[in-house]
């Protein structure tokens, strides 16, 4: 009986705390549907009166969010196939080749994990100024080619493919591409889809980079289009809505479609040594 009690009070405990996760954005969803002024009246409503679009159309139509959009989406991918790419490369490498100075510099490279993003900003820009970087899409796709978390997780999963699976493959007259692009690739599948999903939803998100670096409006990525969108309506709390139920649903769906390899290359690559 006790133990029913605990279980109960548990899985009560879980329901609420899942409700009070749901709820903002289940208003979110709500008000952006709504007609204009409905969302700040008192008390909160949270079904639309009369459900509208007209808010979804400004954003496209009056307020040109189309391109922002397209932006956000060409960046964001990108992004993630350059830093797929480069990360697998390198992680694999660490795990899998011999080469003087390997556990130093690994260990250099995760010293830098506790150094705030924010501390690197400055020589970044520096750096990307002296390269004619700014204001270009450039600058924020080389920042996100590769990342010492990226290489971290890939290393950890490569630790676990069986050595004798890569000798069998040479003994057969594999060259070592061949061998990272028709092998390692499939071995390291979950993995690769969980940093994917990383990636995507860190570029897609990002907004302090890309207000740093993109000064032209036609450049922007969305989440900056929306901040400046705020300033000019930060009344209309619907239309608001809207933008933000366009920031957030792509990488929802996109996290609900790959949970399931998302949560296999989290556990798989954990812990190994």
């Amino acid at each position: 009986m006790r133990r029913r009690v605990q279980t109960f009070a548990v899985h009560g405990v879980l329901v609420v705390a899942a409700a009070l996760t749901v709820l903002p954005l289940v208003w979110m969803v709500a008000a952006s549907l709504m007609p204009t002024g409905e969302a700040s009246a008192v008390p909160p409503r949270l079904v639309p009166s009369a459900v509208t679009l007209d808010h979804y159309r400004a954003l496209f139509a009056r307020l040109h969010l189309t391109r922002a959009l397209l932006n956000s989406a060409g960046l964001a991918t990108a992004v993630t196939l350059v830093s797929l790419f480069l990360n697998s490369m390198a992680g694999y490498g660490f795990a899998k080749f011999r080469f003087a100075g390997r556990d130093r510099l690994f260990r250099v490279l995760l010293g830098a994990l506790v150094i705030p993003a924010q501390v690197a900003m400055l020589p970044l820009f520096l750096i990307l100024r002296a390269l004619g970087a700014i204001d270009t899409y450039w600058a924020v796709v080389v920042p996100g080619m590769a990342s010492v978390f990226g290489i971290f997780l890939v290393r950890q999963y490569a630790l676990g493919i069986p050595d004798s699976v890569l000798d069998a493959a040479r003994v057969d007259g594999a060259g070592e591409f061949r061998i990272y692009r028709s092998l390692v690739l499939f071995l390291c599948a979950p993995v690769l889809i969980t940093l994917a999903v990383f990636t995507f939803m860190g570029t897609w998100n990002d907004f302090m980079w890309p207000l740093i670096v993109l000064a032209d409006d036609r450049l922007y990525t969305l989440p900056v289009a929306l901040a400046n969108l705020a300033g000019e309506h930060v009344q209309d709390t619907e239309l608001m809505m809207a933008g933000a139920v366009l920031t957030v649903l792509p990488v929802m769906l996109l996290f609900v479609f790959l949970q399931r390899y998302y949560v296999a290359g989290i556990m798989s690559g954990g812990v190994k040594e």
